[in-house]
């Protein structure tokens, strides 16, 4: 199966041409550049976890066929990943981005329209280690305050179906807040993505000045939650609100709002439009067995048109920015473990997650586009990656049928 995997890989997804193009910084190295990147590859694809777990499986004779030499040591791939040049790894992602959207494996999110969420993550923190990249915090533990070490990044999730990407991430500086990082992260995108997505979903940190101008400048839409750390728009939504009757489709237990603003927001090209829902949903508690009433409420602002987006289009993107949450950061973490220190360095980090996002498009791509809907039914993603991993530990003669 993961020969399979790599064969459609380099077919359809075009991974051949983007390893060969990544580059690093040595000068005469004795291990190829893409022999170090496709290992990682397959760390990830395998989801094995450690380097040293993947050194392991140097016995492999199938390691060879794959690569073209032997394995390369724990020691040399953390090294040599130290010293790649990021945007020949940003520019694999984006040729396989190019060619799954040429291929139209990628559909909208809702009503027409392809989202982008963005969101904040924390990956790594330690009391013992700090690199270049380190961010420092001093923390209250029962030994008195600690200086703490931590990765700070902001990620950038596509949210196409049904084949979801991570396009890039980009790191916190000493002294900056995440909004500068994520400016950084969108004029990147909007540079190398211009025309994959129309409307950019946030939290309600991102409720921003900054990111509003930035997007409205190349006419990109906005949706982010509306909070407290807004105090003003806040105030104006629910009074606009409170004399609105719920829009057409709302039931007693699902209740929306739709009211367009006139307000012109400095930052914005566009009047905007808030969106607010409550959710009335009843649960059962298992330790009493009782039923219980829970409500949900839910306020958003955007610059998307009613013209574009009906009421229903518009809160269903608003809410797909918890697949971030789930696919992009619970899923890869636990899973790909991508947050996995694989060398605590600020490159070396940076190189192994977006070496982890590109294996995470290829092997969603694989398998909704390379596999036919009998095998998908087989087994799930999980079990489709046991048995890639299994591939490394099986005998050379395992796959061949027994003589006649």
């Amino acid at each position: 199966m993961l020969a399979r995997l790599l064969r459609w890989a380099c077919k359809v997804g075009g991974i051949d041409e983007a390893i060969a193009a990544i580059r690093d910084g040595r000068r005469r190295g004795r291990i190829g550049t893409s022999v170090v990147i496709r290992s990682a590859l397959l760390l990830f694809l395998t989801r094995l976890g450690s380097l040293n777990a993947l050194e392991q499986t140097r016995s492999s004779a199938r390691w060879r066929l794959w690569l073209g030499a032997d394995l390369p040591s724990a020691d040399t791939l953390g090294r040599v990943m130290a010293g790649i040049e990021l945007e020949t790894l940003r520019g694999a992602i984006g040729d396989l981005y190019r060619n799954l959207k040429r291929g139209k494996a990628l559909q909208a999110t809702a009503g027409g329209l392809v989202a982008l969420v963005i969101d904040g993550h924390q990956s790594y923190s330690t009391y013992h280690r700090r690199c270049g990249g380190c961010l420092e915090r001093r923390v209250k533990t029962k030994a008195g305050y600690r200086t703490q070490y931590y990765h700070h990044w902001v990620v950038a999730m596509l949210l196409s179906r049904p084949i979801p990407m991570l396009l890039d991430l980009e790191s916190l500086r000493t002294g900056e807040d995440e909004i500068t990082a994520a400016v950084r992260l969108l004029e990147r995108i909007l540079l190398r993505f211009p025309r994959a997505f129309d409307v950019v979903v946030a939290d309600a940190l991102y409720s921003d000045t900054r990111i509003y101008r930035l997007l409205c400048a190349h006419h990109k839409d906005v949706i982010s939650v509306l909070k407290a750390n807004t105090p003003e728009l806040l105030e104006e939504a629910n009074d606009l609100v409170r004399w609105e009757s719920p829009a057409a489709g709302s039931t007693p237990e699902y209740q929306l709002w739709d009211v367009a603003s006139g307000i012109d927001w400095p930052a914005a090209k566009a009047p905007l439009r808030f969106l607010r829902l409550v959710e009335t949903r009843q649960v059962r508690r298992q330790l009493d067995q009782q039923k219980e009433t829970l409500l949900s409420h839910w306020m958003w602002m955007t610059t998307l048109s009613p013209n574009r987006a009906s009421t229903t289009v518009a809160v269903t993107l608003a809410r797909a920015r918890w697949d971030i949450e789930n696919l992009g950061f619970n899923e890869t973490v636990r899973r790909w473990h991508i947050d996995h220190v694989y060398r605590h360095h600020p490159i070396a980090m940076t190189a192994f997650w977006l070496l982890g996002a590109l294996a995470y498009g290829v092997f969603h791509a694989f398998y909704h586009r390379g596999l036919k809907p009998a095998l998908q039914q087989r087994g799930s993603y999980l079990h489709l990656a046991r048995c890639l991993a299994a591939e490394l530990y099986a005998r050379p003669d395992a796959a061949r049928p027994p003589p006649s």
